[in-house]
């Protein structure tokens, strides 16, 4: 996909990050090189890795949302849900007057009696259900007017279709609760039996029952609240393709494709697999990809600590977190906001599900830290600068930031 200039506005636009950026773009322009920059202020360096931030669709959906409103002045002007999963956008949304339709959990906040064929509805980047589309065009609101679904996600919708039309089930890796799977799950469920599955341990287990050395009530058990009703993992997994929630861990849709096609390589023989299983590896996110490749390099470069800036129920933020913290003490906060001190810093914690608080989260000793710092797909390069500018006046002798990006703003001029 050719890539588009959208119009993000002023306030998300980053003066440190986004000369980083720039001078990489430049320096290796066909994103071959993974190692991240390093930017040393004396006692402390940041790691800072290539590709982060906002991706295609984010920006698309703040483009045509932003667009929208102001385009649209006199107009009742609401969202689904959250457009995208960070609280930034959101509130500066709200601000300007976007209501909000459905919590995240998709709980009613503003029923859709309240609407008339007049006010305008934008669908979120993570798309919505066949289900809602009928409710607005019922209301005589057009669902595809003010459309933020990111292509990507409209892809896996279309890859599932082709399926569906030569009788394939869909397995979806993904979180069942999550608006884009909820979505996403809709639009399958609409040509083709469908089944949710979490991660790799819960494809074991459906593994474990299409081969039938699990008794068929498991599948009940683990998979009936997330699965087209009737669904016979027996017959519905005769043929069958994976398709997935754009924002999980590439690696864990890989494995969750390896252990489901090695149960149709044992069920129905090697020879005959191809015509079981679909291959849909083409329905992977770019931005997912690059974004946690560049992750994995960044952990490589031995950090002494991370910091992952997102939203606290952004599904590719906390990706970033896991494979940062199996290398490192790694904290994902919403913004610069959640330092106490420097030694006190507020944090989710994606296991737990709440804001923890620690002490002395900085090493003791801060000569030579070098600090990974990084963010999710729909965090504003802005939030990642005042963290990194808040991280920094804990320490006074360090360079200053002018001196330490300079380089950077040279080598886009002699461009």
């Amino acid at each position: 996909m050719a890539r588009k200039e959208f119009d993000i506005p002023d306030i998300y636009r980053s003066p440190v990050i986004r000369k980083v950026k720039e001078a990489n773009q430049i320096t290796d322009p066909r994103k071959k090189d993974l190692s991240p920059t390093e930017l040393d202020f004396g006692p402390l360096s940041f790691l800072i890795p290539r590709h982060f931030g906002f991706c295609y669709g984010v920006e698309n959906a703040i483009d045509i949302a932003y667009r929208t409103v102001e385009q649209n002045p006199e107009k009742n002007i609401y969202l689904l849900s959250e457009m995208i999963h960070n609280p930034t956008v959101n509130e500066d949304l709200e601000k300007k007057g976007v209501k909000f339709l459905f919590e995240t959990d998709g709980s009613i906040r503003i029923p859709f009696d309240d609407l008339d064929a007049e006010d305008i509805v934008i669908v979120p980047a993570f798309g919505t259900t066949l289900e809602i589309q009928e409710q607005l065009q019922a209301k005589g609101i057009d669902p595809y007017q003010y459309n933020t679904t990111c292509p990507f996600v409209e892809k896996v919708w279309k890859r599932g279709n082709q399926l569906g039309k030569k009788g394939y089930s869909l397995v979806v890796h993904g979180k069942h609760e999550h608006e884009e799977t909820r979505a996403t799950f809709s639009h399958s469920a609409d040509h083709s039996a469908v089944v949710v599955v979490l991660n790799p341990e819960e494809a074991q287990i459906l593994a474990e029952i299409m081969t039938e050395k699990r008794p068929l009530d498991d599948f009940d058990t683990y998979f009936g609240h997330k699965s087209t009703e009737g669904f016979n993992p027996l017959k519905d997994l005769e043929h069958f393709g994976v398709i997935n929630q754009t924002t999980m861990l590439a690696t864990e849709t890989q494995k969750v494709m390896d252990i489901l096609k090695e149960a149709a390589r044992e069920r129905f023989g090697e020879e005959n697999v191809q015509n079981h299983f679909a291959d849909t590896s083409d329905t992977l996110c770019y931005a997912t990809n690059e974004n946690q490749s560049a992750t994995y390099a960044l952990a490589d470069a031995n950090p002494d600590l991370a910091v992952v800036v997102g939203g606290y129920n952004s599904s590719n933020t906390m990706h970033l977190v896991e494979i940062l913290e199996h290398h490192c003490p790694t904290f994902h906060i919403r913004d610069a906001g959640e330092f106490d001190s420097p030694d006190r810093i507020h944090h989710f914690n994606q296991w737990k599900k709440k804001i923890m608080l620690t002490e002395n989260w900085l090493p003791q000793e801060r000569n030579s830290l070098k600090i990974a710092l990084t963010s999710g797909a729909s965090c504003p390069d802005v939030l990642v600068d005042e963290v990194l500018l808040k991280i920094l006046t804990f320490f006074p002798k360090a360079r200053s930031v002018e001196d330490v990006i300079s380089p950077f703003e040279e080598s886009a001029v002699e461009e």
